[in-house]
């Protein structure tokens, strides 16, 4: 069976898209839609065997954004086996499924109402989701549409790292567990990498570093996650951007109690005004602190070196919870493109038998995979690119061809 997958990934302010032809996973179009809810909002578009376009568009929201992807993809002509219209099914990321959404999911009006009391649990992110998800099944009425939930990868997690030291019936009530995010790229990145060892998934053990300006760790075990870093929401574990990660609870009961701040104030300054830009007093942005570390700014110096040295708490605890470690591999803005920042992490890391290749680090950002460890050694390194859009598509095309002709007929 061949189909042609849309796949739509919302973000906080962009839309990115992608048309695949699958299983063959051949790219027919890709894109994104960019500065959502601005006056500058414009469509990027590139179609296989044409020139890439930019134009400018009216979308005050995600929903509206992804109705503009939706009328050019069926604009383009259907005759030219390069051009993709039609949609055959298409596939949405979701970042939060919650408790019971824990697998690709087709979408229904119950599985919407499902999302929409979720709302509570990720208010970023959630509603920007059902908007892009109703607007597609406005739009293409009788495609089968697709829920592929960020969280869904981390169902695998034991009790033991999923679990909060709370009161068990105040958890099971409100669903208050670890779920991890970023799983997506964790999925797609360690199947990666997996292959690239040449061991099998079985008795494997690697930990995937998603190190963008949201940034986790996933310890994944014969290919499933058994621990991540970040939990009931992604605030929780390593440095960002600007989110805080890890912080004692206590500090935010004194914030609240002694400083005078409200709960809204506590949110807005872990969510918004922490991380590499609290640290640094300059920026969310690597690139802009590597600059001005080199010209020997103190602050912009300490908030990399603490990136770094978190990274590598949770690196070493997670080989601890692997009981081993053949291999782990940076992905992700920062993780992809930062030689300066892969070195910061893996000279802590010779303890475990990483060696860095510093040559091989400091080439490593063409396209594809590869290894920037040294060969023959223990724990190897490698630099994988993410690919959200395709794993989306590969869970997409796999559930269409489940469902069978039911799915195809709604």
């Amino acid at each position: 069976m061949s189909l042609r997958i849309l796949v739509l990934n919302p973000g906080s302010a962009t839309l990115k898209f992608g048309l695949y032809q699958m299983p063959a996973a051949v790219v027919l179009a890709r894109g994104l839609v960019d500065r959502i809810g601005t006056p500058r909002s414009e469509l990027k578009m590139l179609v296989a065997g044409q020139e890439a376009r930019t134009e400018a568009i009216e979308a005050r929201g995600p929903g509206q954004a992804a109705k503009q992807i939706i009328r050019r993809l069926l604009s383009l002509p259907a005759g030219d086996a390069r051009a993709p219209a039609p949609v055959d099914a298409v596939g949405c990321r979701v970042v939060h499924g919650g408790p019971g959404l824990v697998a690709p999911t087709l979408v229904t009006a119950s599985v919407l109402d499902e999302l929409r009391a979720l709302k509570k649990l990720a208010p970023l992110h959630i509603p920007a989701d059902i908007a892009v998800l109703e607007q597609v099944r406005l739009s293409l009425h009788g495609t089968p549409v697709i829920a592929v939930f960020d969280t869904a990868f981390h169902q695998t997690l034991p009790e033991v790292a999923s679990t909060y030291a709370l009161p068990v019936e105040l958890c099971v009530r409100y669903g208050l567990r670890r779920y991890g995010f970023h799983g997506i790229s964790h999925a797609y990145v360690s199947r990666e990498l997996i292959k690239h060892l040449g061991r099998g998934v079985k008795g494997s053990k690697v930990i995937t570093c998603h190190l963008g300006n949201g940034a986790s760790v996933c310890a994944v075990r014969d290919g499933r996650s058994i621990d991540t870093s970040m939990g009931f929401t992604p605030m929780e574990g390593l440095v960002m951007g600007t989110r805080s990660g890890d912080v004692d609870p206590g500090l935010l009961v004194y914030l609240i109690r002694t400083v005078g701040m409200t709960v809204g104030q506590v949110d807005d300054l872990l969510n918004h005004q922490s991380g590499l830009r609290g640290l640094s007093g300059l920026s969310a942005d690597l690139r802009d602190l590597e600059r001005a570390a080199l010209k020997k700014d103190r602050r912009a110096e300490l908030a990399l070196e603490i990136f770094a040295y978190r990274a590598c708490k949770y690196i070493g605890a997670f080989a601890v919870a692997l009981q081993g470690l053949d291999a782990i591999a940076f992905t992700g803005g920062m993780g992809e493109h930062s030689a300066s920042m892969r070195g910061r992490i893996c000279r802590r890391l010779g303890f475990l038998g990483l060696r860095l290749d510093g040559r091989r680090n400091r080439a490593a950002s063409g396209r594809g995979a590869r290894q920037i460890s040294i060969e023959g050694g223990g724990v190897q390194a490698w630099v994988i690119p993410t690919d959200e859009e395709g794993e989306i598509a590969h869970s997409t095309f796999e559930q269409v061809r489940d469902l069978g002709p039911l799915a195809r007929s709604l």
